[in-house]
């Protein structure tokens, strides 16, 4: 068995808390008269996500003036403003407007995650959007070729990003991995990112539509800064390597870049009991390990190697065998996979104690994707870790079939049919969702 991390609440706080919310855990007695309101609640949902899953192919956000150009890109609605902040709170019809770039963003993007939460109420789908298109913003920065925009800035020459920049390399004790220019390029949009994320905890406002609507889910929901901050950090953190030798340094990094992104989702989620930030973050490093195994192939072309270096040694594999495949010639690679789905499946397991936590009528978005991710594992274990010779995904129908049968069990199966759901699952009957 390989080596497990523990939590980092051993390592780092996870400082991610919700305010005091009304428990959604009692189980009081109804009425007759609140009994017909739950229904007629479910009714109008259940035809809701129908007509999501039949009409996918309808794009309602994208019509709105302002998202989309005549050749069908996504473009930003502010694009031509001056400034980099409204010094005043800007009408409702520009958050709006924020918000439907951020979704318009997600469905062309987001692959799995749009799935996962679209069938969430509106003002969390929303946010969700919101969310997932900084964490999107943040990543086409680092491992991308996406040129954000910081108007009033110099660029690389202003004095705030070189100190920053400073600091950062004195912290990382390391060299970049990037040619100078590139790296100098990127470090610096992503100052100006973090510049952008303070606008969302200040009493200004950003004209980034990404950062207009992330400072109202921010404001809504009471999400803390330091979650997105880790998150740039992990990006940072790719500037500056490209192999880790240890599971416990692959953790830190995967933390940082997928536990975050958990810990964002349980504050629009809502939650009581703290024990979800810790499945949370299992949440994610299940998520990210999963990441890694399907990526291996992708990675050694762009020169990464996120395996930790000191298993594939001592189980006699070397990184030169990854380059074209050749490792699946090895005898170990099978059995490496193998084990490695297994430790990985020690988070899934963690992961899905975070569904009782959190309200029923949200549980299907984090369920959904784990279901997502358990199923992209098995297919990998099922090709014998074959990661090279094509992407492992899932379908644009295995992900609208998935999604609609995650969100059937957990919003509108009663809870004590849940273990015959689990043994039906068991046979391979309905799937283990």
């Amino acid at each position: 068995m390989l080596e497990r991390r523990k939590p980092l609440d051993l390592l780092l706080p996870l400082e991610g808390n919700a305010s005091s919310r009304q428990s959604f855990n009692s189980n009081p007695k109804m009425t007759p008269l609140e009994r017909l309101r739950t229904g007629v609640v479910l009714a109008r949902e259940a035809v809701k996500a129908v007509s999501i899953t039949a009409m996918e192919a309808i794009r309602e956000g994208a019509t709105f003036v302002g998202i989309l150009s005549e050749e069908d890109e996504l473009i930003d609605p502010f694009a031509q403003l001056d400034g980099p902040i409204w010094s005043e709170k800007p009408p409702q019809e520009l958050f709006t407007l924020a918000y439907r770039y951020c979704e318009e963003l997600t469905r062309r993007e987001a692959g799995n995650f749009y799935h996962s939460f679209k069938f969430l109420p509106d003002e969390q789908r929303l946010a969700m959007c919101a969310v997932y298109a900084f964490c999107r913003r943040a990543d086409d920065i680092a491992d991308g070729d996406w040129l954000d925009r910081f108007p009033g800035s110099v660029g690389e020459e202003d004095p705030e990003a070189i100190e920053y920049r400073t600091k950062l390399e004195e912290h990382a004790k390391v060299e970049t991995i990037l040619d100078r220019d590139a790296y100098l390029n990127k470090i610096t949009q992503l100052f100006f990112f973090r510049k952008k994320l303070s606008t969302c905890y200040s009493d200004v406002y950003s004209t980034d539509p990404v950062f207009l609507a992330l400072k109202d889910s921010v404001e809504k929901y009471n999400i803390p800064r330091s979650v997105f901050g880790d998150l740039i950090s992990g990006m940072e953190d790719d500037l500056y390597h490209n192999r880790y030798r240890t599971f416990d340094e692959l953790y830190v990094y995967c933390y940082r870049v997928a536990s975050v992104v958990g810990l964002m989702c349980i504050e629009i989620y809502g939650y009581e009991d703290e024990n979800a930030q810790k499945y949370a973050e299992s949440w994610g490093i299940f998520m990210q390990l999963t990441n890694v195994l399907r990526d291996v192939g992708e990675d050694i072309q762009r020169d990464r190697v996120y395996l930790p270096l000191d298993e594939l040694e001592n189980n006699d594999m070397t990184e030169l065998e990854l380059h074209d495949g050749k490792v699946v010639l090895n005898k170990h690679w099978e059995p490496y996979c193998h084990h490695y789905a297994k430790r990985a499946r020690t988070y899934l397991k963690e992961a899905r104690m975070l569904l009782p936590l959190l309200p029923r009528n949200v549980r299907y978005s984090p369920a959904a994707m784990i279901a997502f991710y358990d199923k992209i594992l098995r297919k990998i274990e099922k090709a014998q870790g074959d990661v090279f010779t094509q992407r492992v995904k899932l379908s644009k129908a295995q992900k609208i079939s998935l999604a609609a049968t995650v969100y059937l069990r957990h919003r509108f199966l009663p809870g004590f049919l849940d273990p015959v759901w689990g043994g039906l699952a068991k046979l391979g009957i309905l799937p283990k969702v």
